[in-house]
Order: C-alpha cells, then sequence, then structure tokens
C-alpha cells in the first residue's frame, strides 16, 4: 500500500509538472482567412508546379511572324482610322470637332454613333459577333 501512495503522489506531482500549450490553427490561405498577401506567392507557387497544358489554347510564341505583311498593313490601316474617329469624338466632345452621327464601316468594324441622353453613345461592332458601347459623358 505504502507504494501505491508513492506511486499516486508521484503521478500527481509529475502531472502538476507537465504543462502544456495552446495551438492555435492560422490558415495560410487567402480564401479560408489567412493573410491576403499570401496570395501572389500561393498563385505563382502554383503556377510553378503545374506542368499540365491546356489542349484549347494553341497560341504560338512567335505570332507576330505568322501575319503577311498585306495583313499588318490592313490591321495597321484599321488602327489609324479607329484612333481617328475616338480623337475626333473626344475633339467634339471637348470643342472642336466635325464627327456627325451615323454608322461608318472600317475593315471587320462597324462604329455606330448616336446621341443619348447621358452623352454620344459609340457603339463597336465586329465581324466576329463580338460588341461593345461607350459612352462619353456631355460636359
Amino acid at each position: 500500500m505504502k507504494t501505491f501512495t508513492l506511486l499516486t503522489i508521484a503521478f500527481v506531482l509529475m502531472s502538476v509538472a507537465a504543462r502544456s500549450q495552446g495551438f492555435v490553427y492560422h490558415p495560410n490561405n487567402p480564401n479560408f482567412g489567412g493573410n491576403t498577401f499570401n496570395y501572389s506567392w500561393m498563385l505563382s507557387s502554383a503556377q510553378a508546379q503545374d506542368r499540365t497544358t491546356d489542349p484549347a489554347n494553341k497560341r504560338t510564341t512567335n505570332s507576330t511572324t505568322n501575319t503577311s505583311s498585306l495583313d499588318s498593313y490592313a490591321q495597321s490601316l484599321q488602327n489609324q482610322l479607329l484612333g481617328r474617329i475616338t480623337s475626333s469624338l473626344v475633339s467634339k466632345q471637348f470643342g472642336e470637332g466635325t464627327l456627325k452621327p451615323g454608322t461608318y464601316t472600317f475593315g471587320d468594324y462597324q462604329v455606330e454613333i448616336s446621341n443619348g441622353t447621358n452623352g454620344v453613345v459609340v457603339r463597336i461592332v465586329d465581324g466576329k459577333g463580338g460588341e461593345t458601347s461607350i459612352t462619353v459623358p456631355y460636359y
């Protein structure tokens, strides 16, 4: 019995002397409440480890060599004409333009200019089904 009492006292003293520490979970991923500054590091790490390729993405790294000089010239001409329309529209809104409402066609693009309630509305439609509208407000 004396041994049992000594063992019990020893276990009680050992349990008092042993201390534990509380663990607190801190997530790393910002999607689960972690620090938002970890986002770019986690994204770059995931992209570095990604070894799969998207079969739908068939872009070549040298796309500029695949276009002919005639295609390049046509694209440059379209960009210049669209730039001229844009500058005319902006100068009209701010004072010096001669751009009139109407429909203009440049290559694959169709540009419709009309006066709206909030400003001049420019609707651009490309030949591939894409469409965008821009409203330049009145001042």
